[in-house]
């Protein structure tokens, strides 16, 4: 954990609205690069995080997330470019002059200081009671009331977590960096501890960055994300915006599920895909040949004799999700292709009711198919 050790830090943050701050930028990376050796890590990375607001890097391994989230933090140094934090210029600042608390996937937690000694690390130039008061905060604040006195060996993960967390907060750093914070959890208490980070981010408005490659905690926990890929940022933006609408094929198959079709450009708005004429949006890149992107979501059944991109389609395969069911469909018009549609409960409830083998009307909505090169 580094942080900025004036006393003046070390008041809990007033709660706020973070929509109050959300348009104003206190973390700016403008072109970082970071080679090692002849590998490039981070190719001229630019993103720029508002006050309040938090933000997932995601992307597989090897896509310099991790790399980016250090060099922001000091840890490693950057060959080129700058960084800049609450106005000031940080690109060449030690570690502990950077005022920001880390947390990471492995909890850091020294195994022979008790609970308070742990999240009291931090916080020098405290009196005394001034310190047992904070951690006594800090515990009350991540769900550990009453646990100074345990050693982290007697808690579980997500109470050590828990712990790592309250010790990253305890000196109201400036900006929060978490670095996979919840990839050695379970999967249960993965996702309560999803929730509550996010609470906790929010409820103190602080700015925070996080390292994730599980896309799922990235929807759930950002206002905004970035996707990486090969050392750059392929798109960023809010969940919605970046699954509704990705930027590259990479992103679109990176993020959710996705059907790709084949096609060649018949006119401005219709395209040809196997026997199939399909109608899409004039606003669509006019590519001569590429691919078409649709979401298993949005395949519509049961489509009536009104629907745009209607054709048949027979049940090949069916995948029960909890939630939903996803189907595999073929259909005579798309040879060698296999379409996934994502249908509700009661949708397939009216499939049972068809009769065996008999195909079903499918379609294919315009506002739903995207064209990539």
């Amino acid at each position: 954990m580094m942080h900025n050790p004036s006393s003046a830090a070390l008041a809990l943050p007033p709660c706020q609205d973070p929509q109050e701050h959300s348009e104003t930028g206190f973390l700016t990376v403008q072109g970082i690069e970071k080679r090692f050796g002849a590998f490039i890590a981070l190719d001229r990375v630019s993103l720029e995080v508002r006050r309040g607001e938090m933000v997932c890097l995601l992307g597989p391994s090897g896509c310099g997330k991790t790399t980016l989230l250090r060099t922001i933090a000091g840890l490693e140094r950057q060959d080129a470019g700058q960084l800049h934090a609450g106005g000031r210029d940080i690109s060449h600042l030690p570690p502990q002059a950077r005022d920001y608390g880390i947390l990471f996937q492995s909890y850091a937690l020294f195994p022979n200081l008790t609970v308070a000694d742990n999240v009291a690390y931090g916080l020098t130039g405290m009196k005394r009671e001034a310190r047992r008061d904070r951690v006594a905060a800090m515990l009350d604040m991540v769900g550990l009331g009453g646990s100074q006195a345990k050693y982290p060996g007697q808690l579980s993960g997500g109470q050590q977590q828990r712990v790592a967390l309250a010790r990253a907060l305890a000196p109201s750093p400036s900006l929060l960096l978490l670095d996979e914070p919840l990839s050695a959890l379970d999967a249960q208490v993965r996702e309560h501890l999803q929730l509550e980070i996010r609470r906790l981010q929010k409820q103190f408005g602080i700015t925070t960055l996080m390292v994730t490659h599980d896309q799922e905690e990235a929807m759930v926990m950002a206002d905004r994300i970035a996707v990486m890929q090969h050392g750059r940022i392929e798109q960023f933006g809010t969940p919605a915006e970046i699954y509704r609408r990705p930027a590259t094929p990479f992103v679109a198959d990176f993020i959710g599920h996705a059907n790709w079709l084949p096609f060649t450009r018949i006119s401005g708005s219709q395209v040809a895909v196997g026997a199939l004429r399909l109608e899409i949006q004039a606003e669509e890149a006019e590519l001569p040949s590429g691919r078409l992107f649709c979401r298993p979501e949005s395949v519509e059944l049961f489509a009536t004799d009104a629907t745009a991109n209607r054709f048949q389609a027979r049940v090949t395969d069916r995948i029960y999700l909890g939630n939903r069911y996803r189907l595999a469909l073929a259909a005579d018009a798309l040879p060698g292709q296999t379409l996934l549609a994502d249908v509700s409960d009661q949708a397939h409830e009216r499939l049972a009711a068809l009769p065996a083998n008999d195909g079903l009307w499918v379609a294919l909505p315009r506002q739903a198919l995207q064209v990539f090169a």
